[in-house]
């Protein structure tokens, strides 16, 4: 089991150190300013929606990411947060940061 949760918390850090580039270039982007041309400027000003939403989805990401190393940390990784049972090997293997388990998960839908 030791194996597995070495092989989660590494992917883990990997995919929150893919996220942070992502969030640090949607950052670096925003901080430019406008195209002086007017077409690019619409074209930019199109595309914000989009980096936005971009943006929101990878700092939500982010937060299950390390709320699940904080899991990992305290022990209590795999187990559901809202009912305390088993999360479930397949679906860790699938999204290594559920907190909950496939129930519980599709309650909140």
């Amino acid at each position: 089991m030791q194996t597995n949760i070495d092989k989660i918390r590494e992917q883990l850090l990997t995919t929150h150190a893919e996220l942070k580039k992502r969030v640090n270039r949607i950052h670096d982007h925003a901080r430019n300013p406008l195209n002086a041309d007017s077409a690019e400027q619409a074209a930019e000003l199109t595309n914000l929606p989009v980096v936005s939403a971009l943006e929101t989805e990878a700092m939500e990401e982010l937060a299950d990411i390390e709320n699940a190393i904080h899991r990992l940390e305290a022990g209590t990784f795999g187990i559901c947060i809202t009912c305390g049972e088993d999360v479930g090997a397949k679906r860790l293997a699938v999204r290594p940061a559920s907190a909950e388990c496939m129930d519980c998960a599709e309650l909140r839908r």
